[in-house]
């Protein structure tokens, strides 16, 4: 954990953007699935912040709005996949729910590229760092969001 504050700092005094990720992450697969990456030592940014919820299905666009509003540059939510779910069909009511939050978040001028849906298992550390990176990378060049109706 120091050495990712460290990371931060020198890229803040280097001028370089680091954007902020709050990850919603199922207890059951991605969450696990984080987990298994950071045992198995992968090396992918440090730059999301996870928030265990018991599944991707109870993820409310609430908890979405307010994370944007907090000020992170991108929100990801993670679950199992499709049909794996612990609850059946959490995962399913994710999916419908996730499409609505982004033509939300479009009504509302947030840039599409800043949230993201993923379905990692538990044994899939490396999808769970692939995401990570590939999610930060497509943040970069966006730059920092700002907190949610603030003048750019």
């Amino acid at each position: 954990m120091a050495e990712a504050v460290e990371v931060r700092k020198v890229a803040q005094e280097s001028g370089e953007f680091e954007p902020k990720i709050v990850a919603f992450l199922c207890k059951w697969c991605s969450s696990a699935g984080s987990d298994l990456a950071g045992v198995s030592r992968l090396q992918y940014p440090s730059n999301a912040v996870p928030i265990t919820v018991p599944c991707s299905g109870s993820v409310s666009p609430i908890y979405i709005l307010s994370a944007f509003n907090k000020g992170a540059d991108g929100v990801l939510v993670s679950g199992c996949h499709p049909g794996d779910c612990h609850y059946l069909k959490g995962n399913f009511f994710a999916r419908r729910r996730i499409y609505l939050v982004q033509k939300l978040l479009q009504f509302i001028g947030v840039e599409p590229n800043r949230f993201r849906m993923s379905w990692v298992s538990a044994a899939e550390g490396t999808k769970y760092a692939q995401v990570i990176a590939d999610f930060v990378k497509d943040l970069k060049p966006l730059g920092p969001h700002g907190k949610l109706g603030a003048k750019r």
